[in-house]
């Protein structure tokens, strides 16, 4: 019997995890894959988006903040601290769970829940890996299965897959979609030579960033195929196009980064995946995963021809997860909405304290949302379920409506809901 089981360990889950572990829960973290990070390290989320100076429930991100510079895989660039080396990541959030005195099930799959009436009584995990069997189906489920109790269930597989499991109500509709991406990572590039090229090249300050920082080169630039804007590096894209080199959906996106302690890498944030965006459906998506590599191959070659510095560059690292933006999203016991943003209500209880923008990503040309807000709450309702007692979601899958969830979606937001679930739990406890 734990007090908390929380099941997914990406960003919004291993800060309630650790936040739950440090108060002194008995506390369980299940993640599918190998490593913890979700967004940051299998999909190569980086970096994580400031969201303004007013938040709330951040002490697991200053933490994560400080044992990653510890170890050299953070930095503070144009004023934000979220710049994470995503490899360094894995063993820093290792480390944290350790500390918290955190158990965690690495490479382990839910297969089904246990309820009584409205409460969440148990969790079914797959005790070990499926392969080939001589025994029945029927036989292998009862023998590899094994149901572990706990007082309180946090979601947060992104998916919202144990409130899918305990048949919660849901919030999404048709139509309501966004492109995904797929990141990916070159190294070998001479960052100092790009960046003073880049400098030059592009003098919108709004758009295009370098900065030394003691002795390390950080930069940032973009472009995107959208029209209300006078990009610098349009006529690459164009060019690129007209010969071959890219397909014109390939430009639909584009922006770079550097990643701290990579002296020679720059990640991508693209390509973003207009042509697939049905995120539930596994032959969508699975359509979108080998159409994303391929733009990356086009992409990788662009930048070799057309960036200075890129010359001797090569793909070292495609993420292992899609970046999606919006799934599922739980009914919970309060559904926040794009008006609560706009009119920044304040609420009994937040757990969230943000400006980030209202940030919807399009799959047309010229149609994206990018606007920008003042401080807004998101209250603790929003994150417990409306159909199981002690079933609580943190992360992209809250209950909110599809426009507002396009603000609370990141990774500075995930990191609040987590701890701030904690807490709420922790002070039930007592």
């Amino acid at each position: 019997m734990y007090d908390v089981i929380v099941v997914g360990g990406g960003t919004a889950g291993c800060s309630a995890a650790y936040t739950c572990g440090k108060l002194g829960l008995k506390t369980l973290l299940i993640e599918k894959n190998i490593h913890l990070g979700g967004t940051i390290t299998s999909a190569l989320v980086v970096p994580a988006m400031k969201s303004g100076e007013h938040q709330i429930n951040t002490d697991f991100y200053k933490e994560l903040i400080r044992e990653l510079h510890s170890i050299g895989g953070q930095a503070t660039y144009q004023n934000n601290p979220g710049w994470f080396n995503p490899e360094l990541t894995k063993i820093a959030l290792d480390t944290l769970m350790e500390k918290a005195n955190v158990e965690v099930f690495f490479d382990t799959h839910i297969s089904d829940v246990i309820l009584d009436n409205r409460t969440l009584k148990a969790i079914v995990i797959s005790k070990e890996m499926l392969s080939v069997y001589n025994d029945t189906i029927e036989k292998q489920n009862k023998e590899l299965s094994e149901p572990i109790e706990a007082r309180y269930i946090i979601d947060a597989t992104g998916n919202c897959e144990i409130g899918k499991l305990c048949g919660c109500k849901f919030l999404e509709e048709k139509n309501e979609n966004q492109p995904v991406s797929l990141r990916f990572m070159m190294g070998g590039v001479d960052v100092p030579y790009f960046a003073e090229w880049l400098k030059s090249y592009d003098t919108d300050r709004n758009v295009t960033t370098v900065e030394d920082i003691n002795g390390f080169i950080h930069l940032s630039t973009a472009y995107t195929w959208d029209r209300e804007k006078k990009w610098a590096l349009a006529p690459l894209f164009e060019d690129a196009v007209a010969k071959g080199i890219l397909k014109d959906h390939d430009r639909n996106y584009f922006q770079i980064f550097t990643v701290a302690g990579m002296p020679t890498t720059i990640a991508f944030n693209c390509p973003r995946i207009i042509d697939y965006t049905e995120t539930l459906d596994v032959k969508n998506m699975s359509k979108a995963l080998q159409l994303a590599r391929k733009n990356i191959f086009r992409l990788a070659n662009f930048c070799r021809i057309y960036l200075p510095g890129f010359q001797n560059a090569y793909i070292s690292n495609i993420a292992d997860m899609l970046g999606i933006r919006v799934s599922r999203r739980i009914k919970g016991k309060y559904v926040y909405t794009l008006n609560d943003i706009k009119s920044r209500k304040n609420f009994k209880n937040p757990v969230v304290i943000s400006n980030y923008p209202v940030d919807v990503h399009s799959e047309k040309r010229d149609s994206s949302t990018l606007d920008i807000v003042k401080d807004y709450q998101l209250p603790l309702e929003s994150l417990m379920s409306a159909d199981i007692e002690n079933l609580y979601v943190a992360g992209r899958c809250l209950s909110a409506d599809y426009m507002s969830q396009g603000a609370l979606r990141v990774q500075a937001s995930c990191f609040s809901m987590g701890e701030a679930v904690a807490k709420h739990i922790k002070s039930i406890l007592s």
